[in-house]
């Protein structure tokens, strides 16, 4: 299971790659494994701005669909546009093709919140 040490976690399984005040978000292979095969993905929240732990989209997989929560505060900057006509990129390549919003941080003292790769282990048994 491939969980990138330089990221961060939230117990509900969306990644965090920081940089300087911008974050991009997904979620992780953990996730995409136990939702199976995505076939849509649904973010309306671009622009807007948003409180940590506000649902900003939707993840559908073939049979269920799941909210995706927002690991920090602040606005919506980018949804990545691949994921409307190829929505399997969260599945092969969840880290890197896969990545669902950019995000422009409000306070960054919620990053201290977020899990560690390791933190993250534990949580899903790995």
């Amino acid at each position: 299971m491939n969980i990138p040490a330089e990221l961060k976690y939230t117990k509900d399984h969306e990644w965090v790659k920081i940089d300087g005040a911008n974050a991009t978000v997904g979620i992780t292979e953990f996730a995409q494994g136990e939702l199976g095969d995505i076939v849509y993905v649904d973010v309306s929240t671009a622009g807007q701005e948003l409180a940590q732990h506000a649902v900003f989209g939707t993840v559908e997989a073939v049979k269920t669909v799941s909210d995706l929560f927002l690991p920090l505060s602040g606005k919506i900057t980018e949804f990545n546009k691949a994921l409307e006509t190829s929505p399997e990129k969260v599945n092969s390549d969840p880290y890197r093709e896969g990545w669902m919003i950019k995000l422009s941080i409000k306070n960054a003292a919620e990053v201290s919140g977020l899990l560690t790769a390791a933190q993250y282990k534990e949580l899903i048994g790995k």
